[in-house]
């Protein structure tokens, strides 16, 4: 009896396969292609997930939450509308709907007709022989095609249940022409059976490695490594051009979600760029182009800190490659269309989509003016070291409206300002002190996509500073932003900006941006005001020469103090500043590229006498 039943079951597998009879039950256990294999078998959940940051566009963050540096530093999205949210991804390859299931009756699978040419042998092999599944829409899909793996995997279904009927012995149901053939399908598709076997096997070990060795379940890690060579000439009169200098900046992110659609970001840095309280060690000192204090000018790269080698809070030093939080962020959803964010190391670039292409510090344009509207900059927005504490929201308003806004301070984790000064007028904690007081910021930006091609963010800041600076970074005008008025004159600050980029065809955008700072003094000892403009627009190429090659041509007028009122002056041999830039960026693969450009300022920090100045970078960036 035992012969016979081998016979009659044999019958049916060859039934069921020959004719194209499948997906068989064991596709519910196992999908294969020549890339992966997915398991879903009982020691191996199919309900096993992984989480993904959602992402649309390479053009926005919630940078943005940040740094898209491609966030990038963060790994987050920039695109306007898009909300920081976590996406489970099946570790099935298949779509949720091809998931199989059981059938006891023919009759059950909607796309199957007594009229198929290959009706009686499905009916014999559900009804008889229960080694075929249907989808869970009850639809049978018996002309999909199929490939040698799942023949494979279909016979092994089959054998299976041949191995079922001999141990229950269930009758006499095996002939010996059947068994002939399945000896034939058998010792054909040995091959692909043992090699089946054999990527199951390794699977198994290497998921098991896996799960021995996660760093966690609700955390990622990525990260950005930049190595530059920067050098430079021109500058103010009589200076010699600087040494070219090699210059690395490193951060490592976690992002973890606790609940799925939350996220606390967590990033660390160092960095080698020195500069510190009087700018000593920089380039844009070297040039005679920064600020009397700090290094604030139009001479800096992209990827430089606002403030090397200083706590800006404390005015204490900062060593070269010391690592820091500059990073501390949890944005959660609270409503359908409504997120809000809070954390204690965060930026104004981290909330507020770039619309501009040529934003990301490790992968895009070379330098610091060209990246951002000067007033997402604006208060130290954009330092790079986490200045302020900050809480905000982000709404959408539909799918092509989006508002967002924010409430920063700076020095948020001292009790009291310093009684000590480091200048006339000046606290060694310049930026005050208390979340509610100091030195602040409310920022908002309204993001409009009209269509599909066109990009539109309306800016403004309301910003309060205890000393005489803008907190851009951008000029060496930001210190002492009231011109001939006191460095420990209290400012307040209130700047409108707009930021277009349009992508008239798939691979060529044209971006730019006009921004104004009004500021006026905030103390009853002093009456003034200036104003600054600023501009820029610029031609993005994307896959320039080769896919994944991106290019960018800038022009534009960095922030020049174009008006004076009351005790500020304008100063003399003013002249109009330009700046102009090219940069090239080269993908060697998915986790190195490199970027030779430069820029040419023209009427450096708006001053006649600077000779005209360039500044060449070759940046190389990482990604990991």
């Amino acid at each position: 009896m035992a012969k016979y039943l081998l016979v009659s079951a044999g019958g049916a597998g060859f039934l069921c396969l020959t004719c194209g009879l499948l997906p068989v039950q064991a596709l519910t256990n196992l999908d294969l292609s020549d890339e992966n294999i997915v398991l879903a078998q009982d020691n191996i959940s199919s309900n096993q997930t992984d989480y993904l940051i959602a992402q649309e566009s390479p053009q926005n963050n919630l940078s943005s939450i940040n740094q898209q540096q491609n966030s990038q530093d963060l790994g987050l999205d920039n695109t306007p509308n898009s909300l920081p949210q976590i996406t489970p991804k099946s570790t099935d390859s298949s779509p949720s709907s091809d998931k199989l299931s059981q059938v006891t009756s023919v009759t059950q699978l909607s796309d199957v007709q007594p009229s198929d040419w290959a009706f009686q042998a499905l009916q014999s092999v559900v009804e008889r022989y229960g080694c075929i599944a249907g989808y869970p829409n009850l639809t049978y899909r018996g002309n999909r095609a199929m490939t040698r793996y799942e023949f494979a995997a279909g016979l092994n279904a089959c054998l299976d249940r041949i191995n079922e009927l001999i141990a229950t012995a269930t009758g006499d149901l095996v002939n010996k022409e059947d068994l002939a053939t399945l000896q034939k399908l058998q010792e054909e598709f040995a091959a692909e059976l043992a090699t089946l076997r054999g990527r199951v096997d390794a699977v198994e070990a290497r998921t098991a490695q896996i799960e021995a060795n996660q760093f966690s379940t609700t955390t990622k890690l990525n990260g950005e490594a930049i190595i530059a060579a920067i050098g430079a000439t021109g500058g103010a009169p009589d200076r010699d051009d600087p040494n070219i200098i090699l210059v690395n900046r490193v951060r490592l992110n976690l992002t973890t979600s606790f609940t799925g659609k939350d996220l606390l970001i967590t990033g660390l840095q160092a960095y080698n760029f020195l500069g510190g309280a009087d700018g000593s060690g920089s380039v844009q000192q070297s040039l005679g182009l920064a600020s009397p204090i700090l290094s604030s000018s139009s001479a800096r790269t992209s990827f430089e800190p606002q403030f090397p080698g200083l706590n800006v809070n404390t005015l204490s030093s900062v060593g070269a490659n010391s690592v820091e939080l500059y990073k501390l962020l949890y944005i959660f959803p609270v409503a359908k269309k409504l997120t809000l964010f809070a954390g204690t190391a965060a930026e104004t670039s981290d909330a507020f989509p770039a619309i501009t292409p040529f934003y990301g510090e490790g992968q895009e344009s070379i330098s610091r003016f060209a990246g951002l509207n000067p007033v997402l900059r604006v208060s130290g927005g954009t330092s790079g070291s986490g200045l302020a504490s900050a809480a905000g929201f982000i709404f959408n308003i539909s799918p092509n409206l989006d508002l967002r806004a924010l409430y920063g301070s700076v020095n948020a984790n001292l009790p009291q300002k310093s009684p000590n000064e480091a200048l006339p007028g000046v606290s060694t904690t310049p930026l005050g002190a208390g979340f509610f007081s100091g030195s602040s910021v409310v920022a908002a930006q309204l993001t409009f996509k009209p269509s599909r091609d066109l990009d539109i963010g309306l800016n403004y800041a309301n910003s309060y500073h205890e000393i005489n600076i803008l907190g851009t970074g951008l000029i060496s005008g930001d210190i002492g932003a009231l011109s001939g008025v006191a460095a420990g004159t209290p400012v307040k600050l209130n700047s409108v900006g707009g930021t277009v980029t349009w992508r008239f065809s798939p691979k060529i955008a044209l971006s730019g941006y006009g921004a104004a700072l009004f500021v006026d003094d905030s103390s009853r000892d002093v009456d003034a005001s200036t104003t600054f403009t600023s501009w820029m627009v610029g031609v993005h190429f994307s896959d320039l020469f080769k896919s994944g090659n991106n290019a960018g041509i800038i022009f534009g007028q960095p922030l020049y103090r174009s008006d004076a009122g009351g005790a500020a002056v304008l100063g003399s041999n003013r002249a109009t500043p330009y700046h102009l830039e090219a940069y090239y960026r080269v993908k060697l693969s998915d986790n190195i590229s490199i970027t030779p450009g430069a820029f040419v300022l023209f009427n450096p920090e708006g001053d006649s006498r600077n000779d005209t100045t360039t500044v060449g970078v070759l940046r190389t960036t990482f990604t990991f």
